[in-house]
């Protein structure tokens, strides 16, 4: 079993469109990387290189990645990850 990954519409256009797309990945910064591989440039749209970027959210399974273990967080088979750019204004 796989982990799909929601692409959020701004970074679709690295992955062909694709809204979800899958991987086997065992930590997030794994996932990352795996992403990368798949679809070029999509690492820096989300990671700085130490972290998540500060206006990117990623949940795994709903539950926000700050208040896990940041990159080192583990990814189960069959997890749902969610990338999710920031929203500010005023």
């Amino acid at each position: 079993m796989t982990t799909s990954i929601k692409i959020p519409a701004p970074l679709r256009k690295l992955t062909g469109n694709q809204a979800v797309v899958e991987t086997e990945a065992e930590t997030l910064i794994d996932l990352i990387s795996d992403l990368d591989k798949k679809y070029p440039g999509i690492k820096e749209r989300i990671y700085d290189g130490k972290e998540i970027r500060r206006f990117i959210n990623v949940f795994v399974n709903g539950e926000d990645v700050r208040f896990k273990d940041g990159i080192k967080t583990k990814i189960t088979k069959g997890s749902e990850v969610s990338i999710v750019p920031a929203i500010a204004g005023g």
